[in-house]
C-alpha cells in the first residue's frame, strides 16, 4: 500500500453556511462532490485543498483526515494485523469509493479510500 493523498477533514454544522467562508471569503474553489453531506475547496492554481464534512453518510464519526492510498484491501489487512481499531468498517460505498476509518494510537481517526476505478 502506498499513500497517494492526504486530505484534511473539517467536520462543520453545516455546508452551505461554511461556503460564503472558504469559497466567498478564502477564494477557494468550491469542487461540487454530488453529495449533500461533504465538499471540497481547492486553492485555485495549486491543486491544495480541504474537505467539509457535516456528517458522514454511513459512518458513526467523521474522519479528521482522509488518506487515499492504492490498495485499500491491503491497507485494511494490515490495520487489522497491527491490531489497530476499525471504526468503520471495509466498504464499497455508492459514491464511487471503497474505505474504511482507522483509529490511530492518538485517537485520532482517519478515512483511508481507494476510488473504485484505480
Amino acid at each position: 500500500m502506498h499513500v497517494i493523498r492526504v486530505t484534511i477533514d473539517l467536520t462543520v454544522p453545516d455546508i452551505m453556511e461554511a461556503r460564503a467562508f472558504y469559497a466567498d471569503y478564502l477564494g477557494l474553489d468550491a469542487e461540487d462532490l454530488g453529495l449533500e453531506w461533504v465538499t471540497r475547496f481547492i486553492v485555485p492554481n495549486s491543486g491544495e485543498h480541504i474537505q467539509l464534512v457535516s456528517r458522514d453518510a454511513t459512518a458513526s464519526e467523521n474522519p479528521l483526515l482522509t488518506v487515499k492510498v492504492d490498495d485499500v484491501d491491503d491497507a485494511y489487512a494490515e490495520a487489522r494485523r497491527r491490531g489497530y481499531e476499525v471504526v468503520h468498517p471495509l466498504t464499497t460505498e455508492p459514491w464511487g469509493i471503497r474505505r474504511f476509518f482507522v483509529r490511530a494510537p492518538d485517537g485520532s481517526v482517519l478515512n483511508i479510500a481507494q476510488h473504485r476505478d484505480h
